[in-house]
């Protein structure tokens, strides 16, 4: 029998959608080129959505105990602590175990990642997708219902599925090291110096990150001909420290290239993470906003190979994380040249520090590197909670005095129906739903965690991914949120 889904590429997001696949009860499998992980770790850290994300799963607390991080907006600097809402970042947290910590999920889980299996096609049928590979033992063929490309920006899946990548080509370029021992003066959201921008940070175990950007600098197109030596001799010119006696871990380059896919769906095919957009590294935007791209998309696809879909629920993957996507275009580039051109941009610095000690325009800026901004059209209106994520931290008090935050209530990656006791009859309608939404009844514990309407809805339904598409009173009708949502009642 055909796999339910077959995800091409095992970087964070692809891992990321084959554990929300499986937690849906599809049968998922995961190819990579690679032999192995390959240990880099081009992003290091993600935003507050990303975490409350990783939270929603049970995995935040595998990362241990993490560095929380103020933002900032192209180098102005953002009071984080002077918003209502928690918008802090997670810092110093390498790609590769980020990776790691998915990859152990999935194996409790139960899904195979087929390493040094690299796709090279695939045909679509009329129920199913038949994807070919190269394996250790040569060529083969594995058929599934849905192929999803992970695989990043020079994406196979994308290429082969005819899906326009359009964009604007680099204009500036920068280098990138890990390196022991080096000593160096710490400049955690970079510093301008004479003809571009360096920063520096601790990542771990005394590993520091440092990033050059020279106006002048173009990077190696070939990385695997860029030394140590170069980085080095640049980061010496721009700062006047010398870097050289330093033990190297990782050297990389990378550009400003920017581009989104104009479709992330054909057919049976469907793009997420770099597959879709990339762009400069700016508030570690990218990596998160393709887990919410995964979590967006795990348990539609899910409720489409199990047979409970409602007509046109695979179709918002495109129309709600598109805008997302090119959202994200937007404020990066905005940030690249707000970041890294040279004296000529200090007046729009100086009126941009100015303009973020309004709240208003903070929690703006902060909301869209956040992630805490993104609101979904879910075909109601009349409640402020509707479209928005449900804050994880609330916590609710059940009738035996137990207490869950929402987190822990989407462990299972269903949907749920938070009702008080003056709600039966919405828990009543929800029985016929049972099999995909849990009813959870309670009152919510005070907090100072904002609610986004300032007062707690008397009932609210919450998808899988977190975003709430009704709430009572006045969020439209329960029974039409749960057909439009999950389906036809059992």
């Amino acid at each position: 029998m055909a796999k339910g889904a077959i995800i091409v590429g095992a970087g964070p997001v692809g891992l990321m959608l084959a554990g929300e696949l499986r937690l849906g009860g599809v049968d998922v499998a995961v190819y990579d080129r690679l032999p192995a992980p390959s240990g880099e770790s081009r992003g290091v850290g993600f935003t507050r959505r990303a975490a409350e994300v990783f939270d929603q799963r049970g995995l935040l607390a595998r990362f241990g105990d993490v560095e929380w991080a103020q933002g900032h907006f192209g180098g102005v600097r953002i009071d984080f602590s002077k918003l209502d809402d928690n918008h802090f970042s997670v810092r110093g947290v390498p790609q590769f175990r980020t990776e790691e910590i998915l990859e152990d999920w999935l194996r409790e889980l139960g899904v195979a990642v087929h390493r040094n299996h690299e796709v090279t096609g695939f045909t679509e049928t009329e129920d199913g997708v038949v994807v070919s590979f190269e394996g250790p033992d040569g060529p083969g063929e594995e058929e599934a219902q849905y192929l999803v490309g992970c695989d990043g920006a020079r994406s196979v899946i994308r290429k082969t599925a005819g899906i326009d990548f359009p964009g604007w080509d680099a204009t500036r370029g920068m280098y990138m090291a890990d390196l022991v021992g080096a000593g160096v003066r710490q400049r955690p959201i970079g510093e301008q110096v004479p003809g571009g921008m360096v920063m520096a940070f601790n990542l771990e175990n005394g590993v520091d990150r440092i990033v050059i950007h020279d106006e002048k600098l173009r990077p190696h197109e070939d990385k695997s001909q860029l030394t140590f030596q170069v980085v080095a001799d640049a980061w010496q010119t721009m700062t006047g420290e010398s870097l050289h006696h330093a033990e190297v871990r990782w050297i990389s380059s990378f550009t400003d290239t920017t581009r989104q896919a104009s479709e992330y769906r054909k057919g049976r095919v469907f793009l997420v993470g770099d597959a879709t957009h990339i762009h400069m590294p700016a508030g570690a935007q990218g990596m998160s906003v393709g887990v919410q791209d995964a979590v967006n998309l795990g348990w539609k696809l899910a409720a489409a190979i199990n047979g409970w879909a409602p007509d046109g629920l695979l179709d918002t993957f495109q129309s709600e994380r598109h805008p997302v996507g090119e959202q994200l275009m937007r404020n990066t580039r905005a940030q690249t040249r707000l970041y890294l051109t040279g004296d000529e941009m200090e007046p729009l610095r100086a009126v941009m520090r100015e303009l973020v000690e309004s709240p208003d325009v903070a929690r703006h800026l902060a909301g869209q590197v956040s992630g805490l901004d993104v609101r979904y059209e879910v075909g109601a209106s009349g409640h402020p909670l509707l479209g928005l994520r449900l804050s994880p931290d609330r916590e609710v008090e059940l009738a035996d005095g137990g207490r869950l935050r929402v987190a822990e209530l989407l462990h299972t990656a269903r949907g749920v129906l938070i009702t008080n006791g003056d709600s039966a009859e919405a828990a009543e309608l929800a029985e016929g739903w049972s099999d995909r939404v849990d009813v959870v009844t309670g009152s919510w514990v005070p907090s100072d965690v904002p609610s986004g309407s300032g007062e707690d809805p008397e009932a609210v339904l919450v998808r899988p991914d977190g975003h709430v598409v009704w709430a009572a009173p006045d969020g439209g009708k329960l029974r039409d949120a749960l057909e439009r949502w999950f389906g036809t009642a059992r």
